[in-house]
């Protein structure tokens, strides 16, 4: 793993976090508790900073980045970014589901309890309300959640990483 520090700033971990072996994590990051960042996610904090709450998920090949003085990325708790995600400068509240591929862009704000589905491409400054499930490219809503959806995937995912997590610790 590379864990940089870059102009004075050192990567903070909760407890009970996995960081896999080449993952990459610079600068103003900030996590909370039973954090994992898998194998090839980047997470970049050099031109602003990046905060992620308890049980957050950076599957494989994700990037978190942020823009120079301007978007700072903020994610909350009990979220999962899918795999070759990219989250960049954007606020994603607690309970959301970023789907594998997905891109948020600038000055997005995803509220709690929403699913960004694979492939989408949510584009600067969009705003998701709370319960919805976006998709496409652009990407707008398509439905409202279901409270099967937040337990059987959200939460689901979220529970499954901590447990994957535990296995190569």
């Amino acid at each position: 793993m590379i864990i940089k520090e870059l102009n004075g700033v050192k990567p903070v971990f909760g407890i009970d976090c996995f960081i896999a072996e080449n993952a990459v994590i610079i600068g103003q990051v900030t996590m909370g508790n039973q954090c994992s960042i898998w194998y090839n996610a980047v997470i970049r904090g050099d031109v602003h900073y990046i905060k992620m709450g308890n049980k957050v998920n950076v599957q494989d090949g994700a990037i978190i980045h942020a823009t120079y003085k301007k978007s700072p990325t903020n994610i909350g708790n009990n979220v999962s970014i899918g795999h070759n995600a990219m989250v960049h400068g954007c606020t994603i509240n607690d309970d959301v589901l970023v789907g594998m591929g997905a891109i948020i862009m600038d000055d997005c704000v995803v509220e709690s309890n929403s699913i960004i589905a694979a492939g989408s491409v949510v584009t600067k400054g969009t705003h998701i309300k709370s319960g919805s499930i976006y998709a496409g490219i652009p990407a707008k809503k398509i439905k409202d959640i279901s409270q099967e959806l937040v337990s059987g995937e959200i939460n689901r995912i979220a529970d499954n990483y901590v447990k994957y997590a535990s296995w190569y610790k």
